[in-house]
């Protein structure tokens, strides 16, 4: 039997429920899902979900990830609810791409983890499932686990074998309109122009969760846990003099109420310049390659090579006195100015993130 696949938590419980009532077949693993997006939280979902079917002995063969002819098969549906035509769609192309390898595979039947999904409709998944196993001559099989307790035996199994749990069905529109009902950013499509891992990001989860696959290779007892924080996300900041533009390197947490402001320098005290309002603060490359022991030639080879978000955390607490400070400090070649303007656009949010703890 071919199992579709979309992520891990849905996968595990399915795969062992399958496992249970159908025990004279060999089951393989179809990961297809080019819904995802963006393309590292595809990464993140593959990986556990390689995880889930080595420890359940599961054969696992991946799709292509062709996201494009995605997009343009849901083309004019991008406003539509959860369950509703968009769905209809996106699962249509999962399903029936699953039966087209299903018969390459020489496999009777087909069956989808998107069935065991609290957000997915069972009906629709079931009507889709029917008319393409019409079409191709496979059989679909279609169980609802989810009776009698199941969704809370699948979240109670995830929880248990520490499953990435992600928290949106995987596409772009299905994104927008959770994060908007939630008042919430949609952090998952920042990326660091720098490169520079951010806590939380997902390049920050996908790092994790290889370090967590690293550990259980190599036998090492770990556990994830799950902490409240103050995050925060840089949009854009410059800084300006004379109105021409100046390499300058944001710390982060650096935030401003007002976006825009003409500041000028008050004072220096121990090679940190103080402006008159808002708290913002001007160091020289020189300064931070003297607190980091680094060897910067400027500030753009900052920009484009910058240090860890821990090294610069531990900037700011030198110049702040406070891991938690959101005064703006600003790195620039020289302070060889008296009046400058800055534009500082952020955003500070409640966040929830996990660690890994080794022991």
């Amino acid at each position: 039997m071919l199992v579709h696949i979309c992520c891990s938590v849905d996968s595990h419980f399915f795969l062992q429920k399958l496992k249970q009532r159908y025990p004279k077949e060999e089951l393989v693993g179809f990961f297809y899902d080019p819904n995802i997006h963006p393309y590292i939280e595809y990464q993140l979902r593959l990986l556990d979900v390689k995880r889930s079917c080595e420890m359940l002995g599961v054969k696992l063969i991946e799709g292509k990830y062709d996201y494009v002819s995605w997009l343009e098969s849901v083309k004019g549906f991008e406003n539509e609810p959860e369950k509703g035509k968009r769905c209809s769609i996106c699962f249509d192309k999962r399903v029936e791409e699953s039966m087209k390898e299903a018969l390459k595979l020489g496999e009777k039947k087909v069956t989808t983890t998107l069935l065991t999904s609290p957000k997915k409709s069972i009906e629709q998944l079931r009507n889709i499932g029917n008319t393409l196993a019409k079409k191709y001559g496979i059989e679909f099989i279609s169980p609802d686990f989810r009776i009698k307790g199941g969704t809370q035996e699948q979240f109670a199994l995830a929880k248990k074998e520490k499953l990435y749990h992600q928290d949106y069905c995987g596409c772009i529109y299905a994104l927008g309109k959770q994060r908007e009902a939630q008042s919430k950013i949609k952090d998952e499509l920042f990326t660091q122009v720098n490169k520079q891992i951010v806590p939380n990001s997902l390049q920050y989860r996908l790092d994790l969760y290889q370090k967590r696959y690293k550990f259980e290779q190599e036998g090492k007892k770990y556990d994830i846990i799950r902490e409240k924080f103050l995050n925060y996300r840089m949009l854009r900041g410059y800084l300006e003099v004379d109105k021409k533009v100046l390499p300058s390197y944001f710390l982060s947490y650096s935030y401003m109420k007002r976006k825009k402001e003409k500041l000028k320098i008050e004072k220096k005290i121990k090679n940190i310049f103080y402006s008159n309002r808002h708290e913002v603060k001007l160091i020289e490359i020189s300064y931070l390659n003297k607190v980091l022991k680094t060897s910067f030639a400027n500030t753009k080879e900052l920009i484009l090579s910058p240090v860890s978000f821990n090294d610069e955390a531990g900037v700011r607490k030198h110049i702040d006195n406070l891991f938690f400070g959101t005064s703006p400090i600003v790195v620039v070649d020289k302070v060889d100015f008296k009046n400058f303007e800055i534009y500082c656009d952020t955003i500070l949010y409640q966040d929830v993130m996990e660690n890994l703890v080794s022991f």
